[in-house]
């Protein structure tokens, strides 16, 4: 009995999918590294989205956090260390049907890709992006990152970091056009889970900072936060993030933020005796450079063909003709 072509993509798109359907291989990641969890909670992000693995891409750098398109049944592209989200935009824009999604690391980021960090949030390209900040180099075992503490002693700071860490909340928060600024811990999967369903839903360059733990390399520097609630700050808001009864029973240190104040989120993020979990700004206003690019103009095929035949024509040598002159144009 044959079916119609309308039939089947009904019948895809409404296919339930599992979280085994969005799980490929085993992560190679250390017993405990916080990773896991950021895996965990974006699988159930896909599966409760209904995320379709052929529409769905994930982007990464060089490191840890960037095997993460090797975990994920969907399209995937590790790129070069530091190059991650430039290759994000350009699959933005040939494909703004897609959902792209981007894992990087401290150093993958914050370091040799500073500078495609910074243009990125003020492209504010439509995807939602997961810095994965361990405050180390763990894949090459153990040197010092942009985020790394001072005093840390580290294979490239045998006598301690001299600098202090970049804050990576206060960087994007200070560059023009950020939409949409957020940090998690891991070791919060609830509030994880929830920060990185409302970064999906914003239309816009949505950034999230993930605080993760590293058991192999840095097993006791978040211990404090660990191991005294009152060091994390909950930042809660009916347009912001809400907490359940258990999460504010533990966590009883929140403050009510508007995550439209954008002058109190910079002094929120500046911080350093708290962690402070939330989203700190949110601004649905600020336009999509895609968007502006592309304009009303649908790129079909033809309209691509010919944009790179017109393209590959400026440097075509055509063949003389038997009158000695030049192949005219077209």
């Amino acid at each position: 009995m044959s079916v119609s072509a309308t039939e089947c993509l009904l019948r895809l798109y409404e296919e339930q999918l599992d979280l085994e359907d969005y799980q490929s291989g085993v992560p190679r990641w250390c017993t405990g590294c916080g990773d896991n969890a950021i895996l965990a909670a974006v699988q159930r992000l896909c599966r409760d989205e209904r995320l379709r693995p052929e529409k769905t891409v994930f982007v990464s750098g060089i490191g840890c956090s960037s095997r993460f398109p090797h975990y994920m049944r969907t399209y995937g592209f590790h790129g070069i260390h530091g190059r991650a989200l430039p290759i994000a935009e350009g699959i933005k824009m040939a494909r703004p049907d897609l959902q792209v999604l981007v894992n990087t690391g401290d150093g993958d980021c914050c370091s040799i890709g500073a500078a495609h960090w910074l243009h990125a949030v003020r492209y504010n390209m439509n995807m939602t992006v997961m810095l994965h900040d361990n405050q180390i180099y763990g894949l090459t075992k153990m040197q010092a990152s942009p985020t790394s503490p001072r005093g840390l002693k580290s294979n490239t700071t045998p006598h301690g970091a001299i600098l202090n860490a970049l804050n990576p909340l206060t960087v994007t928060l200070g560059v023009q056009n950020a939409s949409f600024v957020a940090q998690a811990a891991d070791w919060i999967p609830d509030l994880l889970y929830d920060i990185l369903l409302q970064a999906f839903h914003h239309k816009g360059f949505s950034f999230v900072r993930i605080v993760q733990r590293c058991p192999e390399w840095l097993p006791k520097v978040l211990d404090p936060w660990l191991h005294d609630p009152q060091r994390v700050l909950l930042l809660t808001h009916e347009r912001g993030m809400q907490v359940s009864p258990a999460l504010a029973r533990v966590y009883g240190n929140r403050e009510e933020h508007d995550p439209s104040d954008i002058h109190r989120a910079r002094e929120i993020a500046s911080s350093r005796d708290v962690i402070p979990v939330g989203i700190l700004y949110r601004n649905p206003e600020v336009p999509c450079y895609e968007d502006l690019r592309r304009g009303d103009a649908i790129a079909t095929p033809e309209l691509i063909r010919a944009g790179l035949e017109a393209e590959f024509d400026k440097f075509t040598i055509w063949p003389e003709n038997e009158a000695g002159r030049k192949r005219p144009e077209a």
